[in-house]
């Protein structure tokens, strides 16, 4: 059972650069023209090249989203995965036109809340991988992340929301700026999570909900990854050929802070293995990130 310890409590650890953000998430689904079709239509997002069974979706000229076409890939099932992925808006305005998009082309969503630090719509892809749709607010009205009941959910007013687009013509594609926000797991323990995530990639405890979840991130972020014990404790890692996440992507501004940071693995014995501008490490429910510089995104 986990014994994660108080934010103020964590033992000091090397933390990665302020302006580490995220970049591809890559998707594992059945049918990659009917996944390519849903991101277009429903959330307004580009595809940006192919490659094989493989296709990128963004907004602007960056992508957001890598689709791997497996149509014989088996449900999640119970074990650590993909919760959700994040897609951030470029503001408040651009959600909404979103979320009208969502309206008109009739597009199921599962929930919709307000979290302080931004605002959210939830919804599955075809394949049941889950979507986040975000705006953030200003760093200034953000509750104290440290307190677990400031940044409980509220329900979103998605009639004021959508107030904000009154008499506007559907915008035919999400507009450029819009990225990966954060990503959200399922894992089997909270320890060993924070011992990888946070203790050796870097990432700083924002919040912890005590035997439930932890939200971390770089450079004073609400968070770029949460992790959960939603799917029970003691989770298996997540075994292959799985509709979900392949791997996710930590974008660091130069190759010194890739070395850093794979210097910090392969101290504490992790296995890592060489990618494109970076490398790539398994955390303990055996989801893959790919840690990159500036540049070495795919």
């Amino acid at each position: 059972m986990s014994t994660t310890t108080d934010p103020a409590a964590t033992a000091a650890h090397a933390s990665l650069p302020a302006a580490t953000r995220l970049g591809t998430v890559h998707l594992t689904v059945r049918d990659l023209e009917r996944s390519v079709d849903f991101y277009r239509e429903a959330i307004g997002l580009a595809e940006l090249r192919r490659e094989d069974r493989t296709a990128w979706v963004g907004a602007g000229d960056r992508a957001m989203l890598a689709l791997h076409e497996d149509p014989s890939a088996a449900d999640p099932g119970r074990t650590a995965g993909l919760y959700h992925v994040a897609l951030n808006t470029l503001d408040r305005l651009e959600l909404a036109r979103l979320t009208r998009r969502l309206a008109e082309t009739r597009t199921p969503i599962q929930g919709a809340s307000d979290h302080g630090t931004h605002e959210a719509i939830y919804l599955p892809d075809p394949d049941g991988n889950g979507l986040e749709l975000a705006a953030d607010r200003e760093r200034e009205v953000w509750p104290d992340l440290t307190k677990v009941e400031e940044i409980r959910p509220r329900p979103l007013d998605l009639d004021a929301l959508l107030q904000l687009t009154a008499g506007e013509s559907l915008v035919e594609l999400t507009a450029p700026g819009a990225r990966v926000g954060h990503l959200h797991l399922h894992l089997g323990d909270l320890d060993r999570g924070l011992a990888f995530h946070r203790d050796l990639l870097g990432f700083d405890l924002q919040t912890l909900i005590p035997g439930q979840a932890a939200f971390v991130s770089a450079g004073g972020y609400h968070h770029h990854l949460a992790f959960n014990l939603w799917k029970g404790a003691g989770v298996p890692p997540q075994p292959e050929g799985r509709v979900g996440l392949r791997h996710w992507t930590v974008v660091v501004p130069t190759a010194d802070d890739v070395a850093e940071v794979c210097g910090r693995l392969v101290a504490a014995g992790a296995p890592t293995s060489d990618v494109e501008g970076g490398f790539r490490a398994q955390d303990p429910g055996a989801l893959a990130v790919h840690v990159v510089a500036e540049g070495g995104d795919r």
